[in-house]
């Protein structure tokens, strides 16, 4: 039980450190990685986890870029995490669009 406490705290301590590291000097950077741990943040666990924190460690201005697609992702393990924050875009919020619920079978609907 003690462990399951010291995990939590972990997650806690972990979320407040990515917390941290997306502000920005861009406020609209800012405002989409926000919105990004708000709808992803519970699932960057392992590869996931570690590709973010990569991300975080570019200039704002390249991941603003990748952000916006005005540049390429190249390196294929960012993909998944560099398209959920492309989704997460939209001023409302929504990152519904990468987010894979509506999936069947891999078919959006």
């Amino acid at each position: 039980m003690a462990e399951a406490g010291r995990d939590a705290q972990m997650d806690a301590e972990l979320r407040n450190r990515l917390r941290w590291q997306c502000r920005r000097g861009l406020l609209e950077l800012d405002l989409v990685l926000e919105r990004f741990l708000e709808k992803h943040g519970d699932r960057l666990q392992g590869e996931r986890l570690a590709s973010f924190q990569a991300l975080l460690a570019y200039t704002d201005d390249e991941l603003w870029d990748l952000i916006r697609a005005r540049a390429e992702c190249r390196d294929a393990r960012f993909a998944e995490v560099v398209q959920w924050m492309r989704a997460c875009r939209d001023r409302k919020g929504s990152c519904d669009a990468a987010s894979g619920e509506n999936d069947v079978d891999g078919v959006r609907s």
